[in-house]
């Protein structure tokens, strides 16, 4: 029978220790429930929406919930409930796409940053710090003005603005690593950059990302949300949170339960990506934990 070493001993207390903290964490917990009920809403729209998204039903336009329209009915009499879980997946996509992308690709840019000669580290500065002036809202709206309204072009938008934020945060731990004995050492037996990039600097810097990102889950939702209430982003008939509340908007006086419907999950949706990823930071951060 092999021997069980004592690193593997020790990273399985670890674990256990850090599964404990989170399970203990009442709020975590919470936030792991309400981003699992978004990812399965989403996923599973078609098979938990009880009617088309798009189909009229003119008669039961502007009404309340109802057996028939659980959450009642827009002005077109289209079900708000089956809407809503089809502009979940529209939000999961952009989310996932986005968030992945620009973890990506400011993951890679960071460490070159942090690794490169110090004049790339201060042009991919400039470049980081040129696309962080930029105010999101304002950058939609000359793109828009320009290529027209799309979902694509949100997703662009979300994940060109989004970079600047992973890739400092690469950098800084890159310049942390970079003259640490290990990769001294790895350098000094002729080790290219991309293998200590990538074999030895990422896996010591990707968890703080990983965060992040999670963080960053509901700013992105947010982000496409508001840019389709403005109209700027998906367009109707696809259904979309942004434009359900800017429908619901419309016709507020009338009936307030299409806005009601489209802002529940908007709310829900941030504060349990947020609750998790505060959980998620304060375990994986020793300092953090002891000053609570």
């Amino acid at each position: 029978m092999a021997a069980i070493s004592p690193t593997s001993i020790g990273n399985s207390i670890r674990q256990r220790e850090k599964l404990f903290l989170f399970l203990s964490n009442r709020l975590g917990v919470l936030g792991f429930v309400l981003v699992a009920m978004f990812f399965i809403s989403a996923l599973c729209a078609p098979w938990l929406a009880t009617h088309d998204p798009n189909q009229l039903d003119i008669p039961a336009r502007l009404s309340g919930p109802s057996a028939d329209h659980w959450l009642g009915a827009d002005q077109l009499g289209r079900d708000t409930y089956s809407r809503i879980l089809y502009g979940g997946r529209v939000a999961l996509k952009v989310a996932a796409i986005g968030v992945t992308a620009s973890l990506v690709i400011g993951l890679v840019l960071g460490m070159i940053a942090g690794y490169g000669p110090r004049w790339l580290d201060n042009a991919l500065l400039l470049v980081f710090d040129t696309i962080r002036s930029f105010p999101t809202i304002v950058l939609a709206l000359a793109a828009v003005s320009l290529l027209g309204p799309s979902l694509n072009l949100v997703l662009s938008i979300v994940i060109i603005t989004s970079i600047p934020g992973y890739a400092r945060l690469a950098r800084t731990s890159t310049l942390a690593l970079k003259n640490t004995e290990f990769i001294l050492a790895e350098r000094a037996i002729g080790a290219r950059a991309r293998r200590v990039l990538f074999l030895h600097v990422m896996p010591n810097i990707i968890g703080p990302l990983l965060i992040l990102a999670a963080m960053d889950v509901p700013v992105v939702v947010t982000i496409e949300a508001g840019l389709s209430f403005l109209g700027l982003g998906v367009l109707p008939p696809t259904a979309s949170w942004g434009t359900i509340l800017n429908e619901g908007y419309l016709v507020i006086r009338t009936s307030p339960w299409p806005v009601i419907a489209g802002g529940i999950p908007l709310v829900l949706t941030t504060l349990g990506f947020t609750l998790l990823g505060e959980t998620l930071r304060d375990i994986f951060d020793p300092r953090l934990r002891g000053n609570r």
